[in-house]
């Protein structure tokens, strides 16, 4: 799909209302990981640099369509400021006098941030009303909240039928390491899903399985799969209500070429606790009053040896109980070994989701990944083949 860019839009003199995500954790009104405000600062700076002024729109927590004073963005303004480096000027609405007044006001080289979008009930039903007032505020629309994008709301679908859109450079960059992964990939594409339960994955692997060319399957999502070819996989997390499901995706995988990797052997152990008594035993033999947390070492040999014949790594969740110790084995060597590759320059990786970003992050594997999307829903629907309004919308 086609989008324009910054690099595409004139900005000189122009108010560019740019959608964000700076939803970020506070504490006692103080910012406590301000990665998602950092983020945005390349297309904030851009804007300035060509001459535009941004005027940021966000939401913050879920106030549903009330005033709620402990979700105002003003508790932002600091640490937007020290990242950004220039004057915020705050506006305690986003729409009307108050907000037009404060955008005509702003002065060349400051940002202008209005209050949260989801103070009005009309931003999550995409109030046209609520959009046409948004519009009026800016000459441009930009929006660099892919992890928003998911959601047709005023802000971030409604104003981008209003004027000229364009992504922003977060935007630009998740969309290009999206297309590179599933789009036009460079193969062959190995793809690594893991997680508690396949029931809330079903439209991913259905997709995958039609796109990529291994696909690994780990966490509790395996024992499913175990179990659907019947192995007795003890004590362990399993959704025995899936396997005829897990079945049907095997079947439908091995028409369609597409490799699926069980764990073929397996760590087990009676309780779920650091340093637990644990063992490795094929993947048949699990004992009946133990569990799988995590794959073996033959597994992970198989897994690496997948990724050193692949071209192209999309990575969503955990191959074990990476939370604990030594049930983190598994996921962080290879973690590990795909982040090797890719420094080395011979795999496009690209990964996604909340459990996906802990579990890279504590293997010190996510800085070298060609990508990590902190996206979240937005990263999910994209890999499930859904389109996503927010982005259809800059088309």
């Amino acid at each position: 799909m086609a989008w324009k860019t910054l690099d595409d839009m004139d900005l000189d003199g122009k108010r560019v209302l740019t959608r964000v995500d700076i939803n970020v954790p506070v504490e006692d009104g103080r910012v406590t990981d301000a990665t998602r405000i950092e983020r945005i600062v390349p297309t904030v700076q851009d804007i300035i640099g060509k001459g535009g002024v941004p005027v940021l729109l966000a939401h913050f927590g879920r106030p549903k369509g009330k005033v709620v004073t402990k979700m105002s963005l003003q508790q932002l303004v600091p640490a937007l400021e020290q990242a950004i480096g220039k004057d915020v000027i705050f506006v305690a609405d986003s729409r009307g006098p108050a907000a037009e007044a404060a955008i005509a006001a702003a002065q060349a080289g400051q940002v202008v941030l209005l209050e949260n979008t989801r103070f009005h009930a009309g931003e999550e039903k995409n109030d046209p009303e609520l959009a046409n007032e948004m519009a009026a505020l800016g000459d441009v629309y930009c929006n660099d909240a892919f992890s928003a994008a998911h959601r047709a709301h005023a802000s971030t679908e409604g104003l981008a039928k209003l004027l000229p859109a364009c992504a922003g450079r977060l935007m630009q960059a998740e969309l290009s390491a999206l297309e590179a992964a599933l789009g036009a990939p460079e193969r062959p594409v190995v793809a690594v899903v893991g997680g508690a339960k396949v029931s809330t994955k079903l439209d991913l692997l259905s997709n995958l399985i039609e796109k990529v060319d291994v696909l690994v399957i780990g966490g509790g999502m395996a024992n499913t799969f175990l179990a659907a070819k019947g192995i007795d996989v003890g004590k362990s997390l399993c959704e025995h209500d899936m396997t005829g499901t897990a079945k049907e995706i095997m079947e439908k995988a091995s028409g369609l070429n597409c490799e699926i990797l069980l764990p073929s052997d397996v760590v087990v152990a009676r309780e779920f606790k650091a340093g637990a008594d644990n063992e490795t035993v094929v993947n048949d033999a699990c004992p009946a009053d133990a569990m799988i947390l995590d794959a073996g070492p033959d597994a992970v040999a198989k897994i690496t040896a997948a990724l050193d014949n692949a071209k192209t790594l999309i990575w969503n969740g955990p191959l074990g109980a990476f939370e604990i110790a030594p049930f983190d084995t598994a996921t962080n060597a290879a973690a590990a070994h795909a982040a090797a590759l890719s420094r080395a320059g011979k795999l496009v990786s690209v990964a996604g989701g909340g459990d996906t970003v802990a579990a890279l992050n504590k293997a010190d594997a996510a800085k070298d990944f060609t990508y990590i999307s902190t996206a979240g829903g937005a990263f999910l629907e994209w890999m499930e083949g859904k389109v996503l309004p927010g982005v259809a919308a800059l088309g």
